[in-house]
């Protein structure tokens, strides 16, 4: 079999699902290689920044790896602008909605909310509300938040920055996206990891 036999999904057959499910498969061992291949790709989008949008995800990812973060933390940091390219109105929304069958809830919450969070360093610039994270008072994962945009996102245009490359973090970006999705062991509702642990020098 080459294709379907079907035009429209409520014709298929178990043959055809079968088919599919095959070749969704084997295309999904690709996600890794796809995200590494958008990673570069961010060169081409916003610019403006003393660093490349690819620069600051990295710097972002070698902020995390040198403050001893675990690697659902280093991958979130190193994909959480993703969305600039294809969602420049919502990446935050985009990058977590990437991650989220992947890596730690946390993790996932704190991509997705940190455009809001990240508010306080310059929404009084451009007039929006510098106090948007405030919405997420009392939410478990808000101190981790107000830590990943300190620590991590806020602080990475910096041209002079030692920087890791790509190729230091694509193993663990593979080895994250080879997990199964949505695995109750990885998603750990309501646990919380340390951004911060053992640093690496």
């Amino acid at each position: 079999m080459k294709h379907v036999g079907f035009t429209q999904m409520k014709d298929g057959t178990a043959e055809d699902y079968a088919f599919l499910t095959e070749h969704e498969v084997a295309y999904t061992r690709g996600t890794a290689g796809r995200l590494l291949k958008a990673l570069v790709d961010l060169d081409e989008s916003l610019s403006g920044y003393q660093v490349t949008r690819l620069g600051h995800s990295l710097q972002s990812a070698t902020r995390a790896w040198r403050d001893g973060a675990d690697i659902d933390w280093m991958v979130s940091a190193l994909l959480h602008d993703i969305g600039d390219i294809y969602a420049p109105h919502n990446h935050d929304e985009y990058a977590a909605t990437i991650l989220r069958p992947f890596v730690r809830e946390q993790c996932a919450w704190v991509v997705e909310k940190h455009g809001d969070f990240q508010m306080v360093y310059y929404g009084h610039h451009v007039g929006a509300d510098p106090h948007k994270r405030d919405r997420y008072a009392g939410h478990p994962y808000f101190e981790d938040c107000a830590t990943f945009c300190e620590r991590w996102d806020q602080a990475s245009f910096d041209p002079d920055y030692d920087t890791l490359p790509l190729a230091h973090f694509a193993p663990m970006v593979e080895e994250v996206f080879a997990r199964t999705p949505y695995d109750a062991q990885v998603i750990c509702s309501g646990q919380r990891e340390p951004l911060v642990a053992t640093p690496r020098s």
